[in-house]
């Protein structure tokens, strides 16, 4: 949750604490395309990037879809996307070499603003706090941390000399865009996975205790509800996507900011890729095999769909829910 979100997402908790447990909405599928970037404006612009080089944007709430291929990218898994309005986004191309494309004409043109032909570079998400200020994260180069930022809106990119140091065997996963969350210049929390899983700050590194050991496991999503600076509850959820049915140390919850962590008395079931505070109680997450619900911040789970979804994200100013997946699927959540 970003801070221009605070007030938007206050007033929504009351509802949303008082709604029933939401059911999974399909709006589209079938397109060609495993979609990981979603970026949900409003109620009703919503954005989309994904694999084959696919983008789609709705201005309808979901209802019709615009689809786009990346002209000379036909081939490029975009996934992240960041969207500001209906005519205004960033795709991230991950890997080898690594791009940024902006368009300015709701998806009919892309300008490439950042490339890296680096060997071994892999990009893995991009956050940003607000229009002009942005960052990306990427796996480990020469053993640190990859990571470029913007205070322009991404038309260019720096890329930062830092001192965060991996661990060895640890990386990211570009596995819905939201192990970066970005609320000002140096204020950024990341999570890491594989043989090491840590959350990430400007000032320190946390060993987290979700699953890790192995490169297919590790925290894959991180979400900040901010109450103050003192007081942030955190969530992190992951797993073994190798092992995608098994809810063994596969989320995690904090409300002291990272100091302590607890588990959940009843888990999300099964590997999730992406979490998301809806209010300070009610937070969704998902993954290959299905979507899990909680009423109580993280402290018990219930499993509302059995259907694979890789993203879920709450808009910027709104309260509507998107998520997307596989085949194309877009879905939203009813109440």
């Amino acid at each position: 949750m970003k801070p221009n979100l605070l007030v938007t997402l206050t007033f929504f908790s009351f509802s949303f604490a008082q709604a029933q447990v939401p059911t999974v909405e399909v709006l589209s599928t079938g397109t060609k395309t495993s979609l990981r970037g979603l970026s949900v404006v409003n109620d009703n612009v919503v954005w989309v990037s994904g694999s084959n080089g696919t983008v789609g944007r709705s201005v309808t709430g979901g209802k019709n879809w615009t689809w786009f291929t990346v002209k000379g990218f036909e081939k490029t898994e975009f996934r992240d996307i960041e969207a500001f309005d209906a005519s205004t986004a960033l795709i991230m191309a991950i890997a080898e070499p690594a791009y940024i494309l902006k368009t300015i004409d709701g998806g009919e043109n892309w300008n490439l603003v950042y490339e890296n032909k680096t060997k071994g570079m892999f990009l893995d998400a991009m956050d940003f706090a607000n229009e002009n200020n942005g960052m990306i994260i990427g796996d480990p180069i020469n053993g640190k941390i990859f990571i470029a930022e913007t205070n322009n809106g991404g038309n260019t990119w720096i890329e930062k000399d830092h001192r965060l140091i991996a661990d060895s065997g640890e990386a990211f996963f570009a596995a819905s865009g939201t192990n970066l969350r970005l609320f000002g210049k140096d204020n950024f929390f990341i999570a890491s996975g594989g043989t090491y899983s840590r959350l990430i700050t400007a000032s320190s590194k946390t060993l987290l205790p979700i699953i890790q050991g192995k490169e297919t496991t590790g925290a894959n999503s991180i979400d900040i509800f901010d109450l103050a600076k003192s007081k942030k509850n955190i969530i992190v959820v992951g797993g073994d996507f190798a092992a995608d049915s098994s809810s063994y140390k596969n989320c995690y919850y904090s409300n002291n900011g990272g100091k302590t962590w607890k588990s959940p008395k009843v888990p999300p079931q099964g590997y999730r890729s992406c979490v998301e505070y809806l209010s300070q109680k009610d937070i969704l997450t998902c993954g290959l095999t299905g979507v899990d619900y909680s009423k109580n911040g993280g402290h018990t789970w219930t499993l509302i769909s059995n259907s694979s979804f890789n993203v879920c994200r709450i808009a910027k100013q709104g309260k509507t829910v998107f998520l997307a997946g596989n085949k194309g699927t877009i879905a939203k959540l009813t109440w």
